[in-house]
């Protein structure tokens, strides 16, 4: 492997060794604490623009597998390990994670001294880096790092998000509950967990007008996870707005900011976000507490959502920032930490069954 460089644009170097793609590669340095699932991270489209460092030092362990995906391929700008496991001892495995990065031109680097730079991030905060293989002086590299996009004012949605609206197939319960899906940039796995909470599914771009949704007399309306600053995507935020009221709606990650901001809420970016399948957070109506996995850096200001209209479910106990939350009046729900992904291993699925039982509510309601 030939020697790599990781420079920060505070002008910090972590030496290590090139694997995947050899280019150069921009991104935010962000990192992770989850001890597996490194494919899936890699590949869920909100860590678009972002290098990936995970803190578990040994990675690749068990190859890869097309059931790990939760989009069409990697779609980090990079990933940083301490230790590749260049050789995965796994049946299911397809192939190691080194050719699997070869394959899909992501730039990587193993041999970094993953601690340090984890606690320089925490002390620091996220900021912009890259992975080069180049000589070049790193005070040149850092002028690039300086002009290069911030995360802050980013809007990647239209760069993840379908551009066609499709059916996703998948099996679940009977009777269907019919679900328009806004993709800001949905993983796999949550449309596998609403299919298996009873729901026929539809996928539409970000940019859909809500009168196609309401006119096609869904069930209700998910609001997916997503790359990316949630403040400039105000065509989302417009869209939300002249939905509710009117159906149902979920909303988790990126969709529960995107509905804060709707709701005439503000966000804020986290120092160095929450990323992780470790994270407690506290349900308020019960006091229990759940083991979540997460995966932002940006939040909404609890202050800044009416306490009349909206009632706070969620608190993460590590920092206490807000991490749920539902309409007083209004069928909205909303959760910032990711439920089907499960660490606990089933801590949050409880959030689709009230989805379920929200709408619901919603048609006897209506009924009557």
């Amino acid at each position: 492997m030939p020697p790599a460089r990781l420079i920060l644009e505070d002008g910090a170097v972590f030496d290590g060794e090139s694997f995947g793609s050899t280019a150069d590669s921009i991104g935010e340095v962000v990192f992770n604490t989850s001890l597996a699932g490194y494919q899936e991270i890699a590949t869920d489209p909100s860590y678009r623009f972002q290098i990936v460092t995970m803190t578990y030092p040994h990675i690749g362990n068990y190859g890869v597998e097309p059931r790990a995906e939760q989009s069409e391929g990697p779609q980090v700008a990079g990933f940083v390990v301490r230790e590749l496991c260049e050789k995965p001892s796994t049946h299911e495995a397809r192939g190691s994670l080194q050719d699997y990065f070869t394959k899909s031109k992501i730039s990587s680097i193993t041999g970094v001294d993953t601690r340090a730079l984890t606690r320089h991030i925490r002390s620091r905060g996220a900021m912009r880096g890259m992975i080069t293989t180049s000589d070049a002086p790193v005070e040149s590299i850092v002028a690039k790092l300086v002009a290069a996009p911030s995360m802050t004012g980013l809007d990647l949605v239209k760069s993840v998000s379908t551009m066609r609206a499709y059916p996703f197939d998948g099996e679940g319960a009977q009777p269907r509950t019919r679900i328009a899906v806004y993709d800001y940039g949905v993983k796999r796995d949550i449309l596998l967990r609403l299919a298996a909470s009873g729901c026929d599914l539809v996928i539409y771009p970000a940019t859909t007008h809500p009168e196609e949704i309401l006119n096609l007399k869904f069930d209700g309306v998910f609001l997916s996870n997503g790359p990316g600053d949630p403040e400039p995507v105000t065509y989302a935020q417009e869209n939300i707005r002249l939905l509710i009221g009117k159906i149902p709606i979920l909303g988790i990650c990126l969709g529960h900011q995107l509905l804060g901001l709707a709701l005439g809420g503000r966000t804020y970016k986290l120092k160095f976000g929450h990323r992780g399948g470790n994270h407690p957070v506290k349900e308020l109506r019960s006091g229990r507490v759940e083991i979540t996995a997460q995966n932002h850096g940006f939040a909404v200001d609890p202050d800044s959502l009416s306490a009349n209209d909206i009632e706070h479910t969620h608190v993460n106990l590590n920092d206490g920032t807000l991490e749920g939350f539902r309409h007083r009046r209004e069928p909205i729900l909303a959760v910032q930490y990711h439920p089907e992904a499960a660490p606990g291993p089933h801590d949050s699925f409880y959030i689709f069954d009230e989805f379920m039982q929200m709408i619901r509510e919603f048609k006897n309601t209506r009924r009557s």
